[in-house]
């Protein structure tokens, strides 16, 4: 499903037109996205949690070059189903 298609069926199901529901769905996924950029994590009731996940510093090779680097410590973004909405996938 693209975004496209989440805006349709948020549109058919409200009857909202879909210029505006496009422009409440990309404040909705900005909103998230400087959360996370600003280390905080977003939790929805029932749905699950977007946070940000620490990556260690690691070694890494180059096998075409033979060589070895080190890749810093870094931050990713990452989501965490809720346990109920987990279970209805299952």
């Amino acid at each position: 499903m693209t975004k496209a298609d989440i805006v349709s069926e948020i549109a058919k199901g409200t009857g909202a037109e879909k210029a505006q529901v496009q422009t409440i769905v990309e404040a909705f996924m900005e909103s998230i996205k400087c959360a996370l950029e600003s280390n905080n994590n977003v939790y929805l009731r029932g749905f699950g949690s977007f946070i940000v996940k620490k990556r260690a510093q690691k070694v890494a090779r180059n096998i075409s070059k033979n060589t070895t680097i080190t890749i810093p410590e870094h931050n990713i973004p990452a989501f965490k189903p809720a346990k109920s909405f987990a279970a209805k996938l299952k």
